[in-house]
């Protein structure tokens, strides 16, 4: 971070050769704008504020889920409902923490920040990116080494416990059970919470930075200036109120209501949520107002803006419920792909890879007309706020999300501390209904993140002067086409991190059963520790090299190509990367809920299917350890990559459009 801090100020107060004299603004005619050297001083303050806010969400996370899964366990041996709440308070806790956390650090940076800047407001929201550029910087590391952590123990722990050994999942004599068990706070607590704060900072750091060259900042008007912090802090309100339904005015009497109480909680916040929007749109904006639209004014009503936020948060909740169909056990798709598996592991496979590929499509429409409703009416200001209504019930969906791990958790405890068969039933209930709500968290992770980096891109081409990005110049078209092919050269590097981790951790499983005397009837302790130190060692490593291929993109392609390639290949990594990472990260919880669907045995087809241990179930499992990268490595960590590589362009514009694109001008 340090490294990138300094790069950022180097860049940024080249722009005008480190002067101190004050400039003319770029948008705001005719007045005077502090030093592009300031702006290079306040954006590096920035980005470190959002590195920081970013590593403490997810640290406090941690910290919480690892609190709440022990007593999680021993609540589960009262009710199933007792053990329900205290997993998700616990997950509502980091929620809340992190949407606050991250609006706080906002509202104080802009408010110190203007003691220097004054009536600058261009310049002050434009520092102000990089405080998204911080936050996402760091979730790239979080997911990517998070993922290759959780993953490399948790394949090396299913294949040689369950398909090799025949030992259930989480045997205290399975030597890799601690590093999968820590992996998923990591990759799911960790990872996940600083990806959200992410979306969370950059789309407000959109919004804030076009409203800033609009009339709201042209004419001083703090309030409406302010719309996407309200809207925000709306949404903490309501999800405040919305959690009281899940643990205090509707008990859990039995484990079939847990699934419909976590969906109920998206619908509760999201009707709750378009209610709030509209008094927070009438008392804060004008009623009617104009808004930058690539060099014209938009006249834009209130109202207008209402639609935009409620669209994208409309369009959230039905992301969730389709990726929720596709991924439950409850349904057809997820059903198929375990009938599958009687044939083996290649049809379980097939199966599950068309279901990924068919997942994309609606989910895609539901983003489609929500920036083309949001476009019409308030330009690029509209995709923006639309990102911020999908976030706005951040905290919700990640009480959700986070109360998916703190579920698995506890089995892992139930069953390493030799728990009754029935206190292992009602965590596993939890642990499968937690499984959906993950992928509905990845949904919004995801689809946030399309809205967020077309908004980043939109406030991109702003700052870089471009008058229209022209798909047939072949600037911009070579742009394109390679910016569709970084999404699979980033998901290649991060699986094949996974597949090499997981090679050595089943190599190190196998060699203590077999060299260990008495590991396997239960009267030696494995060595636990050498596991951790697989899974570590391999996250810290493995995560520079696609941590830099995304880093360095932008700043290669825009220093040597220009402002107009550029544009290109964000264009392109957009496009291409939604698709990667929503049918990847479907794929692999499919999978995973297919092979759960056949453990728990529920309906007559399960039970025909096979008890643990049967040929249909090993098959299941193998389709589980492929998925597994698939939804919790490559598929979530390609969101941080379309999204850091807009808000990097952002951040480095003004040096891109005064001194980039060498290559060009030496020809």
């Amino acid at each position: 971070m340090g490294v990138f801090g300094v790069i950022i100020f180097l860049f940024l107060g080249s722009v005008k050769g480190f002067s101190t004299k004050s400039e003319p603004c770029t948008y705001n005619i005719g007045n005077t704008c502090k030093p592009a050297l300031a702006n290079a001083i306040f954006t590096t303050i920035a980005f470190l504020l959002g590195a920081l806010t970013s590593v403490l969400s997810g640290f406090l996370g941690m910290k919480i889920a690892t609190y709440a899964n022990a007593r999680t366990t021993l609540e589960a041996r009262k009710s199933v409902g007792k053990a329900f709440v205290t997993a998700f308070r616990s997950g509502a806790v980091m929620g809340f923490l992190l949407a606050a956390n991250g609006l706080l650090v906002l509202y104080v940076s802009i408010n110190l920040f203007k003691l220097y800047y004054g009536d600058d407001w261009e310049g002050l929201y434009e520092s102000i990116t990089g405080y998204g550029l911080g936050g996402s910087s760091m979730a790239l590391f979080g997911r990517v080494g998070g993922g290759i952590y959780t993953k490399a123990a948790d394949v090396g722990a299913d294949l040689v416990g369950k398909v090799e050994k025949n030992i259930p999942e989480d045997d205290p004599r399975n030597p890799a059970v601690i590093a999968d068990n820590v992996g998923d706070n990591v990759g799911d607590i960790a990872g996940m919470g600083s990806d959200l704060f992410g979306s969370y900072a950059e789309a407000s750091c959109a919004a804030l930075f076009v409203a800033s060259i609009s009339s709201f900042g042209t004419h001083h008007d703090y309030t409406a200036m302010s719309y996407p912090l309200i809207i925000s802090s709306m949404g903490i309100v309501v999800c405040l109120i919305t959690t009281l339904f899940a643990t205090d005015l509707f008990e859990i009497k039995s484990i079939s209501k847990i699934e419909s109480t976590l969906k109920r909680q998206l619908l509760i916040s999201t009707i709750l949520m378009t209610a709030g929007i509209a008094i927070v749109t009438y008392f804060a904006l004008p009623s009617e107002f104009t808004l930058f639209d690539f060099g014209t004014a938009k006249i834009v009503k209130n109202w207008h803006l209402f639609s935009c936020v409620a669209i994208g948060l409309w369009a959230g909740l039905a992301i969730g419920y389709i990726t929720e169909y596709y991924t439950s056990n409850a349904y057809s798709p997820v059903q198929d792909v375990a009938d599958s598996c009687r044939t083996g592991a290649s049809t379980n496979v097939i199966f599950g890879l068309a279901l990924g590929y068919k997942s994309v499509i609606i989910p895609i429409f539901a983003i489609a007309v929500a920036i083309y409703v949001s476009f019409s009416l308030a330009a690029m200001y509209g995709i923006a706020v639309a990102a911020l209504g999908m976030l706005s019930t951040i905290a919700t969906s990640l009480a959700i999300d986070a109360y998916g791990p703190i579920g698995d958790n506890a089995g892992g405890i139930a069953e390493m501390a030799g728990m009754s068969r029935e206190v292992r039933e009602r965590t596993d209930a939890l642990d499968a209904a937690g499984n959906t709500t993950a992928a509905i968290g990845k949904g919004f992770a995801i689809g946030s993140a399309a809205l967020v980096s077309l908004a980043l891109f939109g406030a991109y081409v702003s700052r870089a002067g471009i008058k229209a990005v022209d798909v047939l110049t072949p600037k911009v078209f070579i742009g394109l086409i390679v910016g569709a092919m970084l999404p699979y050269w980033f998901s290649a590097m991060t699986m094949k991190s996974v597949g090499s981790a997981s090679l050595k951790m089943v190599e190190e499983v196998r060699r203590q059963f077999n060299s260990i005397p008495g590991l396997l009837e239960g009267r030696a302790r494995p060595d636990y520790a050498s596991c951790v130190k697989i899974s570590t060692d391999a996250s810290l490593r493995e995560m520079i090299p696609p941590g830099a291929l995304v880093m360095l993109t932008p700043l290669i392609a825009g220093t040597f190509f220009g402002v107009a390639t550029l544009a290109g290949i964000l264009a392109g990594s957009l496009v291409s990367g939604v698709q990667i990472a929503i049918s990847a990260s479907n794929t692999g919880g499919a999978w995973d809920n297919a092979k759960k669907y056949i453990e728990a045995g529920v309906s007559e087809h399960a039970k025909s299917l096979g008890p643990k241990g049967s040929d249909a179930h090993k098959a299941a499992v193998i389709g589980d350890t492929i998925g597994d990268p698939l939804k919790d490595t490559s598929g979530p960590s390609l969101n941080i990559l379309i999204k850091l590589m807009a808000v990097e362009s952002l951040v480095f514009a003004p040096f891109f459009a005064t001194h980039g694109g060498l290559i060009f001008k030496l020809l």
